[in-house]
């Protein structure tokens, strides 16, 4: 195969709608939108949920209920994967791997999940561990230890 062979898969290229250029294309005169209103000027239209002035659904609807989405605890996870990259007995801190760029925000903490393999023996700190994670670091000799 030569890289002049190379063809685009059907329907990958598709042609932009051209409105407003005749009756033909079933796109001509007002371009889709009707007669004047609201949906026919520009930056027109109603916001979602609008149902003409009518008391909208999601005002009708009673509220019930409490949720606790607001106030829940997001950690940064990493996989068991991700430590491969130290060096055998490298401590592994929060701050060493939010240097290295493996974690971006560290959110309430960091959270170790057991995908993947480790082959070395590391020494991890961080605030929560699966049990998977713990296992594996512990059967190479390594320490999971909780801050």
């Amino acid at each position: 195969m030569k890289l002049y062979e190379i063809n685009q898969p059907e329907g990958a290229i598709k042609k932009r709608k051209r409105v407003g250029r005749g009756v033909a294309t079933g796109n001509g005169k007002t371009s889709g939108k009707g007669h004047k209103g609201q949906n026919a000027r520009s930056g027109g239209g109603v916001r979602p949920g609008f149902e003409g002035g009518q008391l909208p659904l999601f005002r009708r609807l009673p509220k019930r209920g409490f949720t606790n989405a607001p106030f829940k605890t997001e950690y940064a996870t990493i996989n068991l994967s991700d430590l491969e990259k130290f060096e055998d007995g490298a401590v592994v801190t929060p701050e060493l791997l939010k240097e290295m760029g493996i974690v971006k925000k560290q959110l309430a903490g960091i959270k170790v999940l057991g995908n993947g393999e480790l082959t070395k023996k590391v020494t991890v700190k961080a605030s929560k561990f699966s049990k998977t994670a713990v296992e594996k670091i512990e059967k190479l000799g390594g320490k999971a230890e909780v801050i």
